[in-house]
């Protein structure tokens, strides 16, 4: 595996990879060493992007389905061509395990493989009309220029659930992706004009001053769409800007995501999943569990052995591919985890296994029992490697407990009663639920939170409606 950076590190701006006066630098979390110096844009290069993909709307909007969806075709190919060196790219600049990384760009290259085939499916509907000389119908049309900021924790995946729906629906769009993970989005535009695709109708604008960037972009009418993956925080400051121009808006926000053991769960498979859900990117991801509720008569044959099977998960570097828990991204990121593990040992929780750091920005695989409502573990969302477990004792309980919180993005549980299954999976407060399923996320499938969560769609043909709007033609015939 490359332990290098050879690609691609200006912004795609109207068309051109441009460089600029100043750049910032992306750093290996790993090995803390700098891996690129990417361009640094401003308000000016901000206005350039607009006006490019605003001028580009009024042709793209008008091309075939078939001529993107042809588009989208090649753009597909090339990703799974290169799906390697994307994954090393997403491993050298933010530090998912290679392995896992691989994964991503194949399920990210997946949205531009269903949205190639969905775009020739945006329906009309004919309506019957009280007036025989009149015919009423309603068509879809793209609602027009984007505006796409995602987060680096899926520094591929995030990009194209955005990206290709957008460009299916015949929207341009401009992405500022995280500063932390640039470099794959600088990628993936690459591989776009390779296929044939045009630099005003995607580009890509990197920045170390994100709010003085998607300033530009918040305050002009003609960005017609705002598509936002991150923080709650963020994502109200941004639907705050957007109501002044009254913008579409899709929020994928925060999530603190529960996951409940019921007493007649298979718990060896139960374990697995949890592990699978909790410990994948090192737990920065926004539907990992957060909180693990488990019945109170297998609280503690369950808490053994996940502590056991987390005990087993290697740490390393994530260009190795046997790496299963690698760095999280930042020294802001290692001390909220820090400080959620200290405050629950504190109050009285256990440390079952890990609860410390290995080097650097390696937080150990961990694993808390004991743990109470009072902690800040359950009341903030740790976005680390740390599962901590609360014993419950009925269902009405474990439903009450898993829904006091403002996040509703994705909730799991694991049982084998039929009934109970989907008495709770009708009760819990979420957006997505994962039944007896650690990983229920796929591209076909509609992703999204409700509650401080936010809202929107992304995946499926929800996610291709969000690009559209409905326009409604009446027309009156002679007779």
């Amino acid at each position: 595996m490359t332990t290098t950076f050879t690609g691609e590190t200006r912004a795609l701006i109207a068309g051109q990879f441009i460089s600029t006066s100043s750049t910032f630098a992306v750093t290996n979390p790993y090995t803390g060493l700098e891996v690129a110096r990417v361009a640094d844009c401003g308000v000016s290069e901000a206005k350039t992007a607009l006006e490019a993909s605003t001028a580009a709307f009024t042709w793209w909007s008008k091309t075939t389905a078939y001529e993107r969806a042809a588009l989208l075709r090649k753009f597909f190919n090339l990703i799974l061509r290169d799906e390697a060196e994307i994954a090393s790219m997403i491993a050298l600049e933010m530090g998912k395990p290679v392995s896992e990384a691989l994964g991503e760009v194949r399920y990210a290259a997946g949205f531009v493989d269903w949205y190639a085939e969905e775009a020739k499916r945006v329906y009309g509907q004919t309506i019957p009309s009280q007036f025989a000389h009149k015919r009423l119908f309603a068509i879809s049309q793209p609602v027009g220029a984007v505006y796409a900021v995602t987060p680096w924790n899926f520094p591929a995946a995030m990009v194209t659930r955005k990206l290709a729906p957008a460009l299916a629906a015949g929207c341009t769009i401009v992405l500022k992706p995280a500063e932390q993970s640039p470099l794959t989005a600088l990628k993936l535009a690459t591989l776009w004009l390779e296929a044939g695709g045009h630099g005003d109708v995607f580009q890509v604008i990197t920045t170390n001053d994100p709010v003085a960037v998607s300033k530009v972009f918040m305050e002009d009418d003609r960005i017609r769409k705002i598509t936002f993956t991150g923080s709650t925080e963020v994502g109200k400051i941004l639907t705050k800007q957007a109501s002044d121009t009254l913008k579409r808006v899709s929020m994928e926000l925060g999530g603190h995501a529960p996951y409940l053991v019921f007493a007649d769960a298979d718990i060896e498979q139960a374990v697995k999943d949890v592990i699978t859900c909790k410990f994948r990117n090192a737990g920065q991801t926004c539907v990992c569990t957060n909180r693990v509720y488990v019945q109170r008569s297998i609280v503690d044959e369950f808490t053994q052995k996940l502590g056991e099977a987390v005990a087993q998960l290697k740490i390393g570097d994530p260009l190795e591919s046997s790496t299963q828990i690698g760095p999280v991204v930042d020294s802001a990121g290692l001390e909220k985890i820090k400080r959620h593990v200290q405050d629950a040992v504190q109050k009285g929780a256990t440390v079952v296994t890990g609860g410390a750091v290995q080097s650097g920005l390696v937080f150990q695989p961990t694993v808390l029992g004991n743990v109470s409502g009072e902690m800040l573990i359950l009341q903030e969302e740790t976005f680390g490697p740390v599962a901590p477990i609360i014993a419950f004792d009925t269902e009405l309980e474990a439903i009450s407990a898993a829904n006091n919180t403002p996040f509703g993005l994705a909730a799991y549980l694991w049982t084998k009663d039929i009934s109970r299954a989907m008495r709770v999976a009708e009760r819990l407060e979420y957006g997505i639920i994962g039944l007896n399923d650690a990983v229920p996320s796929t591209v076909q499938a509609p992703f999204g939170g409700v509650k401080q969560s936010g809202y929107g769609r992304e995946g499926g043909h929800w996610g291709l409606e969000e690009y559209l709007f409905t326009k409604f033609i009446s027309f009156g015939m002679e007779q």
